[in-house]
């Protein structure tokens, strides 16, 4: 087994990247679908913590997660150990600390950028992006927080369209239910009454998913063309009847 690796990175604090961490986890994990992982180096351990929670309140066998804590330099060897027996590797990075994220960004199959609808977050997403573009590590843009009346969302998703990165289609709303719920090891899907806020992160999941598998046979025909190129195909036989002097004079 090799399981994808999901990194959500963000320069800047505040954006949201734990939350959207958790609930990613307990969306794949949940009834036993994908076997996942969850890989958290940031010093804060607010992963860490939720989980800790988590299974205070379900059991400690019960929350379907595995979970590993690792130094920024060791993220590298302990996402690619995880990978290999789970179906899911999902990593939470500290924020302002490109230098400590950046083993987690380049093990990443897929780079999860969570970023609020303002201008002033959209400034501070530019360090991600020209790490991952650098690197040429394949990013993807989530919106988070989107505030119902998003006059002011459409405005950042043009400038967002500028950065030439990729967007996803799914977001999460800014909805009290998000924070409120991982605030006690929980998450938007243990309440009825979250229906909604459920189906935005259900939509969120798949899409990641989707994309990652279309990244993933891209990069294999990358490969493969590499691997064509520096190993061209033998000439053609020559035709029935010719010899090796035909010609000479």
């Amino acid at each position: 087994m090799t399981g994808i690796i999901f990194t959500i990175a963000q320069q800047k604090g505040g954006a949201g990247k734990t939350t959207v961490a958790a609930h990613l986890a307990v969306a794949w994990s949940r009834r036993g679908e994908r076997s996942v992982a969850i890989l958290d180096i940031d010093p804060q351990g607010s992963l860490g913590e939720w989980l800790e929670m988590r299974e205070r309140r379900l059991g400690e066998d019960a929350t379907g997660l595995t979970f590993r804590t690792a130094s920024s330099w060791g993220a590298r060897r302990e996402a690619q150990r995880l990978a290999r027996d789970h179906d899911v590797v999902l990593i939470d990075t500290p924020a302002n600390a490109e230098r400590d994220a950046r083993p987690a960004m380049e093990v990443a199959d897929l780079l999860i950028v969570p970023v609020q609808p303002t201008p002033l977050d959209l400034w501070a997403t530019r360090p991600t992006l020209e790490m991952a573009a650098r690197e040429r590590l394949a990013a993807l843009l989530v919106l988070n927080r989107v505030p119902a009346r998003a006059r002011l969302t459409e405005s950042v998703l043009d400038a967002m369209r500028e950065l030439n990165a990729d967007i996803a289609e799914a977001r999460l709303g800014n909805r009290v239910a998000f924070a409120e719920s991982v605030g006690d090891g929980g998450t938007v899907f243990d309440k009825a009454r979250h229906k909604a806020a459920a189906e935005e992160v259900r939509a969120l999941a798949r899409e990641i998913m989707d994309r990652a598998g279309a990244a993933a046979r891209a990069e294999t025909r990358v490969q493969k063309g590499i691997s064509s190129s520096k190993s061209p195909p033998p000439p053609p036989p020559p035709p029935p009847g010719a010899s090796a002097g035909a010609g000479a004079s």
